[in-house]
């Protein structure tokens, strides 16, 4: 199944709560999903609860737990307020009883203001000629990364005992999906291995244990076959927790989207 199959199957959840799904090992983290693809999964299912003119503003998740590949799981929906502006809903993914990851959304319509900053950080990667491939080594290598594009400018491999703690390149998805939204991005973002295990001489479990991305809003029309730029940096580290912080750029050198996330290795 692809990106695109996968995020139609959860925007059908409005019609069906209580439908099941389930998804494939190609799109595997380990014996778990891709927390990208969980996290989009769940903005999908919640986006058809608010109205179009409100766009997605934040995203926390909490990965909890594991949600194992193949086995079904669903997702609930609730909508923990909605104001003239903003909408704040909230949803899990539950598999066995047992809740797997949490995502609070933040929705909200354009508004006039007198306020306005411009971002203007930049980066100076030339756009690349090809992906530069993380070797698909059997068990060491995520299954998902097969659906992605990524061009490391700079940064170690994954268990090279580099000294390096960043990645900074380029990203898309493999197979270009039929559009480009924010369920994609989010997809993408989450695509980069934990920037500490390039550290690592050995290969060693990791895993997010709590995601805040900011979208950035307006921005130029996005093309679903565009590389975006992505810089993702180690601000402390320390007693097998890592926190990073990364910034996301269009085709076009805009940025679209600032992420944080709070990393657990153990090695």
């Amino acid at each position: 199944m692809n990106i695109d199959e996968l995020l139609a199957i959860a925007s059908s959840q409005q019609e069906d709560n209580t439908k099941a799904f389930l998804i494939p090992k190609k799109w595997s983290q380990g014996r778990t999903v891709f927390g990208g693809l969980s996290a989009a999964m769940l903005y999908e299912a919640s986006k058809q609860y608010v109205a179009s003119e409100r766009l997605l503003r934040s995203m926390s998740t909490n990965f909890v737990g594991p949600l194992i590949s193949e086995q079904a799981f669903n997702i609930s929906v609730e909508i923990v307020r909605e104001g003239k502006n903003v909408s704040q809903l909230q949803a899990r993914a539950i598999q066995n009883g047992k809740v797997c990851v949490v995502s609070q959304f933040c929705f909200a319509a354009d508004r006039v203001s007198k306020t306005g900053v411009e971002n203007n950080e930049s980066h100076s990667m030339a756009l690349p000629k090809k992906a530069k491939f993380i070797p698909q080594i059997p068990k060491v290598t995520p299954k998902f990364l097969q659906h992605f594009d990524l061009a490391i400018e700079s940064g170690g491999t994954p268990f090279t005992g580099k000294k390096t703690s960043h990645y900074h390149g380029w990203m898309r998805f493999k197979k270009a999906p039929k559009t480009s939204n924010e369920a994609h991005l989010i997809c993408l973002l989450d695509a980069w291995p934990p920037t500490l295990i390039q550290q690592l001489k050995w290969p060693a479990p990791a895993s997010t244990v709590s995601w805040n991305v900011e979208f950035i809003y307006p921005h130029k029309q996005i093309e679903p076959s565009d590389w975006f730029a992505y810089k993702e940096d180690t601000r402390q580290a320390a007693n097998g927790y890592g926190h990073t912080e990364a910034t996301c750029w269009d085709a076009h050198g805009e940025v679209v989207a600032l992420s944080r996330q709070t990393v657990a290795v153990f090695d």
